[in-house]
């Protein structure tokens, strides 16, 4: 793979984790209310994203397009929507780590599924056994993590 394309990842990872801050400060700036601030944000992030589209997207087809999708995949903006609210709620409670830590090991976890069994008709990659180590030592870690003050007081 090229170089770029995990830059590119590690990035948004970066931009996940300051998008939580941003989000939940824009929360407490709207008298404690979470679900406000996702909608504040993914307004604004809709804008940015029709700018672009007006001058990147090739908009012929578009309409007979989109009256073709099965409703599953519409689903994409919920679950953005949820993952967006769900960060602004938990960041002030369990601490902008944890929540980024939680995220990543549901990420890797459904995307080992989806990798194993083509779901969402995406194309069946195998999985070995050491992709499934690796996740174990990462769900080791988020127990030392997060609750390793606790395992190993004196």
């Amino acid at each position: 793979m090229k170089l770029f394309y995990f830059i590119m990842a590690l990035a948004s990872g970066f931009g996940l984790a300051i998008q939580a801050a941003v989000n939940s400060r824009l929360s407490s700036g709207v008298h404690n209310q979470p679900l406000m601030a996702a909608f504040i944000s993914f307004a604004v992030g809709t804008l940015c994203l029709g700018l672009l589209a007006i001058f990147q997207v090739q908009w012929s087809g578009i309409g007979s397009a989109l009256t073709h999708q099965p409703w599953w995949r519409w689903l994409g903006g919920l679950l953005g929507a949820s993952a967006v609210f769900t960060t602004i709620f938990l960041a002030p409670r369990i601490g902008i780590t944890n929540t980024m830590f939680l995220f990543i090991l549901g990420q890797l976890i459904a995307g080992m599924l989806v990798d194993s069994f083509g779901w969402i008709q995406m194309p069946v990659r195998a999985v070995y056994w050491y992709k499934y180590a690796g996740l174990g030592v990462m769900f080791i870690g988020l127990i030392f993590f997060m609750f390793g003050d606790r395992l190993f007081k004196s």
